[in-house]
């Protein structure tokens, strides 16, 4: 009996275990995680890749390689996509659209609200049920505690379908919009970013004395665990649209503001990181928000129409 028969047969037994078949399409790092995650819970797991070389390594380990994006899409019932973007998406997608009809589309392919409601639109007119999600996870964490995916769209898809999206990670439903789970994942992404921009713009600042990066991390690490202890009373702040404080004005802000941009200017560090933040704080005081605290500058970055 050759490789294929062999792999065949082992999904055949899997799938009289009641373990559902599943598609993986798209096999860069994040793909090739999802997928190796599924054959490790033991769902029957075909993949597919524009390069086909990048199966091989699944194929090894008990994947079946589709040799068309039709034939992978033929395969099982539950068709999951992580590729570049939504254009490869529906490109890959629309070359097969006669088939798609009864299947479910569960898109972890990053990218916008926008694109996510069309998408949805699209799939619901070719008869596939559609979700759309996004990984709050690195590769390597995939299938671990930590891994997080978010997932809008077709309620019927997440409740049939949850036990095998559960074997990613923790999936969190966010309602029918299918816009949610990319807002909200570009969002936390933005709190990421966020973050990281400050600690690259402070081991800079410190690095023009020759302090190591790891030895200021050090001091790094608890400060910001500190302060995200203030976030969910920042929250209710914005929430209720409250903004008094008896921690730190935006008048004691401003005046601090003024240090770091001298203060980095003077070591030679760009301050385009920090800039922009500066910018909103002395814009919320000219607005006459000065006594407010920092939560009064999330409803300062919204349009005026959405106010």
């Amino acid at each position: 009996m050759n490789s294929s028969s062999n792999e065949k047969e082992n999904h055949e037994q899997a799938e009289s275990a009641g373990l559902t078949p599943v598609t993986v399409i798209g096999l860069g790092m994040m793909g090739a995680a999802l997928a190796e995650a599924f054959l490790k819970a033991g769902h029957p797991t075909t993949v597919w890749n524009r390069s086909a070389e990048k199966a091989d390594a699944l194929v090894a380990k008990g994947a079946i390689r589709a040799a068309t994006a039709a034939e992978a899409v033929s395969a099982s019932p539950l068709i999951v996509v992580c590729v570049l973007d939504y254009e490869a998406a529906h490109e890959i997608l629309g070359s097969v659209r006669g088939l798609l009809a009864g299947r479910t589309l569960v898109n972890l392919t990053n990218g916008k609200p926008e694109q996510a409601r069309k998408a949805a639109k699209w799939a619901a007119e070719l008869g596939a049920i559609y979700l759309d999600g996004g990984i709050m996870a690195v590769p390597q964490m995939i299938a671990g505690p930590n891994a997080l995916l978010l997932f809008s769209g077709s309620s019927e898809a997440f409740t049939t379908y949850q036990k095998e999206l559960d074997v990613l990670g923790s999936g969190k439903y966010l309602g029918e919009d299918a816009g949610l789970a990319a807002l909200y994942d570009l969002a936390l992404l933005s709190a990421m970013y966020g973050m990281f921009g400050g600690f690259y713009h402070a081991v800079a600042l410190v690095g023009t004395e020759k302090v190591e990066a790891s030895a200021f991390t050090a001091l790094v690490v608890p400060w910001l665990q500190a302060m995200m202890a203030s976030l969910p009373l920042q929250a209710q702040a914005m929430d209720a649209n409250v903004h008094t404080t008896d921690v730190s004005s935006l008048n004691i802000n401003k005046i601090g503001f003024v240090n770091l941009i001298e203060a980095s200017q003077e070591q030679g560090i760009s301050t385009e990181l920090v800039a922009p933040i500066q910018a909103l704080v002395d814009r919320a005081v000219a607005e006459g928000y000065g006594a407010d605290g920092l939560s009064r500058l999330a409803g300062l970055l919204k349009k005026p129409q959405l106010m």
